[in-house]
């Protein structure tokens, strides 16, 4: 039996591709005032004028809100936004995932009244998936619904959760009472539900990062009532519908662009005729930069084509997130440089943010560890 392989095959952008990415540069100069390092500002008003420009939900059907454009316009206008810095945090969950999870397991109601408003600019999703204690397994997840009348009554907590402060809604992974005979499945029972999180019962706290900065949070649900129009698709089909919601996740560009702007003034500060020590590290950074935009613009095909490419989403992010963790470090080996947060100096404020950054990348869309259980899988390993 032939050794499973993953498929990254060679994609070229079509024209309609490359034509927009000068429409979208000339955007971002018209915006320049919000760009920054970067992309975690939230900033409605920016996310608002993408979604007049049609550039958010991008692939979705117009019925629901979409413009039918290809996967591949779509890559261009997030690899544009990423390289730039800008504040996408208000709508960038929502477009990224949110949106198509809703599109392949909501009901009509639920198509028709979140899609148009998330293309649009104007809802903010947030992920609730990880939970203390447990991280990464999102299979043992603690938080419980029960079925009552109208409706399900939950209780639990969720930790991690980027933006929940600003959101308006989350899509909450859970479990539900099971039978004996499944007890042994972790996933038997999993179930998502479209969360407003104005609730009742629903309490959101901060955790700061070492920037001081506010981006996680801990949410808090105690005996939650969700309405029985608000459950994502079916009682016990969450983990089908979570792994789906998760290659959209791990493939984006934005697991390997995060540090570029830092990147560009590493090639900056070498000049045209650096020594070879610091040829040979830029190059390996550039060619590894190369390689992963390859590979996720092979994914982008592979979804253009109704795929599901979780397996070769986890490589991408585990390869992306080691490479940016990179970016840092090579920095102060080829640039050293005392870092200071509020530094004149563009580059000892990046190094510093990167820095001291750099560890949340482990974190977010799966651990290294879990994101490698994947991999062996793909490959016949476990």
């Amino acid at each position: 039996m032939a050794t499973p392989m993953f498929r990254f095959d060679p994609v070229e952008l079509p024209p309609e591709a490359i034509k927009l990415r000068g429409e979208v540069r000339a955007f971002i100069e018209e915006h320049k005032d919000v760009m920054g390092f970067s992309r975690g500002e939230h900033n409605p008003e920016f996310s608002q004028a993408m979604g007049k420009k049609g550039w958010i939900g991008m692939t979705w059907p117009k019925q629901y809100g979409g413009h039918e454009r290809s996967s591949f316009e779509r890559y261009v206008v997030i690899e544009e936004m990423l390289v730039a810095g800008a504040p996408l945090s208000a709508h960038y969950t929502g477009d990224r995932q949110s949106g198509p999870n809703i599109l392949r397991f909501g009901t009509e109601e639920q198509k028709s009244y979140f899609c148009p408003k998330i293309a649009a600019g104007e809802l903010t999703f947030c992920i609730g998936m990880s939970e203390p204690n447990s991280g990464s397994d999102v299979a043992g997840t603690r938080t419980r619904a029960v079925k009552v009348e109208g409706g399900y009554r939950i209780n639990g907590t969720k930790l991690w959760t980027s933006n929940a402060h600003n959101a308006d809604y989350a899509i909450l992974f859970c479990k539900m009472a099971v039978d004996e005979e499944q007890a042994n499945d972790r996933h038997a029972g999993a179930t998502q539900f479209l969360l407003d999180l104005k609730l009742p019962g629903i309490e959101i706290r901060p955790v700061i990062n070492l920037l001081g900065e506010h981006h996680f949070n801990e949410i808090f649900l105690t005996d939650v009532f969700v309405p029985d129009h608000l459950l994502l698709g079916k009682e016990g089909n969450g983990w089908n519908q979570l792994t789906s919601e998760l290659a959209f996740e791990r493939s984006a560009p934005d697991r390997f662009l995060v540090f570029f702007q830092m990147l560009q003034q590493m090639i900056r500060m070498a000049g045209p005729n650096p020594d070879k020590a610091t040829a040979v590290a830029l190059g390996k950074l550039i060619s590894q930069l190369a390689t992963l935009r390859s590979m996720s613009v092979s994914i982008a095909g592979m979804l253009a084509e109704g795929l599901q490419p979780n397996n070769e989403s986890a490589v991408v992010k585990d390869l992306g997130t080691r490479y940016e963790q990179d970016i840092p470090v090579v920095a102060r080996q080829l640039f050293p440089s005392e870092p200071e947060l509020e530094a004149i100096d563009v580059y000892e404020t990046m190094i510093a943010r990167s820095t001291m950054n750099a560890p949340r990348l482990s974190i977010q869309g799966g651990t290294r560890e879990i994101l490698r259980g994947i991999i062996a899988r793909g490959l016949g390993l476990r």
